[in-house]
């Protein structure tokens, strides 16, 4: 058989065809995100490389600038909290960034738009997927990590304060953890809806910073015997937003008034609890459990309306004030649950890229 050669034009043609081919080809398909070796303590988490993540209908991918580190994050990278079906299984539930692509469906945003958004999951990594009806325009004065500081700690302060709880102006409200993410919030909300607030926390600086987000009274826990003595000598509350669980129901049915509302957001301090049925049933308490991830589309999204018509606009007017604890870098990860499981800080840790 002869020898075959080719031609200039047609090593051209075959070039040719060589550049269309790449073209076709899906570039630039992984990204950067914190991954876990397995369930456990934070030193399980390491920064490797996984799948970009590719926009449904109704969502958005946005290239993160910022996510917010929750207990609930911790709680999920121990293996007691696992993400909703669908989601994904990256750690984070709040972010702030510039939408890089668009999904089936959505309108109103165009990459390079700047948005805060609650997310299911997949917050600590270099792009994430946000359900567009979740999702805020970020105001241009604030900062990425300001706008990613908001979403979860705000709409579970208000989903407990407002829709659960329906706390009313002239009531008070007990806030347990008053230096968390949450607790900060919950605080200035209370306030600012016209409630008498009565925080806990465990020490005297932490209680100083409760004190100037507008608690009313503060409880340091650890210098206090008797939780529900100390309360009820301040004033029985209307509504007590726990995140302890176990050891603190008898206090809050001894220190709750007639027609008391108890919201259950956490079991830090265990699941399990005795309940004295005949107090509740004298008093007329009401104990209801409630988390914000297991909300359906349509409620986050309304929430997110909510948050977008009333807590925004009293951030941009001065009525409510960021509490930006610590920053740390996305790969950092595991510094950031440290920092938080080790109780440090006062008010919200977050990750920036």
């Amino acid at each position: 058989m002869p020898e075959t050669t080719l031609g200039a034009r047609q090593w051209a043609g075959v070039a040719s065809g060589i550049v269309i081919f790449l073209s076709g080809y899906p570039m630039h398909t992984q990204m950067h995100a914190m991954l876990q070796h397995a369930p456990g303590g934070a030193d399980t988490l390491y920064w490797g490389e996984t799948a970009r993540p590719v926009p449904g209908p109704g969502q958005l991918r946005v290239r993160v600038r910022a996510a917010g580190v929750n207990r609930a994050d911790i709680v999920q990278r121990e293996g007691r909290y696992p993400p909703p079906p669908g989601a994904s299984p990256i750690l984070g539930l709040e972010v702030a960034g510039e939408v890089d692509a668009v999904g089936e469906g959505v309108s109103g945003w165009a990459p390079g738009d700047a948005l805060l958004a609650l997310i299911p999951g997949g917050g600590y990594a270099e792009y994430a997927l946000v359900n567009a009806d979740e999702a805020l325009a970020k105001p241009a004065a604030w900062s990425w990590a300001e706008a990613a500081s908001l979403p979860e700690a705000w709409l579970t302060a208000w989903l407990n304060l407002m829709d659960v709880a329906h706390l009313q102006a002239g009531e008070t409200a007990l806030i347990h953890a008053g230096a968390s993410g949450v607790g900060a919030a919950a605080i200035q909300l209370a306030r600012w809806r016209g409630a008498r607030v009565i925080a806990t926390c465990g020490s005297a600086d932490k209680a100083a910073f409760c004190q100037a987000l507008g608690a009313d009274a503060v409880v340091n826990y650890r210098e206090t015997p008797d939780l529900a003595a100390a309360i009820r000598a301040l004033g029985r509350a209307d509504v007590a937003l726990d995140c302890v669980g176990g050891p603190y129901l008898d206090a809050h049915l001894q220190c709750l008034n007639q027609d008391g509302r108890l919201v259950v957001i956490g079991v830090m301090g265990g699941a399990q609890a005795m309940l004295n049925l005949g107090l509740l049933l004298v008093k007329r308490i009401r104990v209801m459990g409630s988390t914000l991830r297991s909300q359906p589309l349509a409620r986050r999204a309304a929430l997110a309306r909510a948050l977008a018509e009333h807590i925004l606009p009293a951030f941009v007017r001065g009525e409510l004030r960021w509490t930006l604890d610590r920053q740390f870098a996305l790969p950092d990860a595991a510094q950031a649950h440290a920092w938080v499981e080790g109780n440090h800080n006062k008010g919200k840790v977050m990750l920036l890229a």
